[in-house]
């Protein structure tokens, strides 16, 4: 981040109050921002009061916001708001992005690696607050598809205890929820392999 820093030092400052919001899920944003000072909420914002309803994290001046969304040049899986007054400067995308790229590749490959990591684990964090077991199950089961001759399926190479852990459920209810994926026929086979009989009825369950 250090090309980043001699042009962020020169963007103006900016106040904002609380409950300011400074990022929307799946909105495009121009610009990346750094919190100089103040405390900023990042979670899900209820879309019927506006008043964040799940909380995920916080982050605290001096620091980036949600940098991973512009390392990534992706749109944001989270909201952030304002909890307390928030000084800020922006940088935009283009700036940002150009910055990063004149890093050596080593350091570019860490960064990259590194907001990978921390974009999975949002999304799973999110999608454990969003969704309900059996559209997380439909969305992991997606994700981990391989497509053959045969057509797309899982192979489930971890215990049902440790893919239970990653949605978030007990084990007893992942059973459950892949027994009703099959009874409505989204997807057959036991054991250590599942088919993705229909995996449009699959993204639709997920959301995706």
């Amino acid at each position: 981040m250090c090309a980043i820093d001699p042009m962020l030092s020169v963007r103006p400052t900016e106040t904002v109050a609380p409950g300011t919001v400074l990022l929307q899920r799946s909105a495009v944003v121009d610009s990346v921002v750094f919190i100089e000072c103040g405390r900023v909420v990042l979670g899900l914002i209820s879309p019927i009061d506006g008043l964040m309803e799940h909380q995920l994290g916080v982050t605290e001046g001096p620091g980036w916001l949600e940098a991973t969304t512009a390392v990534l040049n992706l749109a944001s899986v989270v909201d952030a708001m304002a909890e307390t007054e928030v000084v800020l400067r922006r940088i935009t995308l283009k700036d940002f992005r150009a910055a990063m790229l004149v890093s050596p590749l080593g350091e570019q490959s860490l960064l990259m690696d590194v907001a990978r990591a921390h974009r999975q684990q949002t999304e799973l964090a999110v999608s454990r607050l969003a969704k309900d077991a059996e559209a997380r199950c439909a969305e992991w089961l997606l994700r981990h598809a391989q497509t053959n001759d045969k057509g797309c399926s899982v192979q489930l190479q971890q215990r049902k205890r440790l893919i239970a852990a990653q949605l978030g459920i007990a084990p007893e209810t992942l059973s459950r929820v892949l027994r009703h994926l099959r009874e409505r026929c989204l997807i057959s086979g036991s054991g250590r392999v599942v088919n993705l009989v229909d995996p449009g009825g699959l993204r639709s369950l997920a959301g995706v």
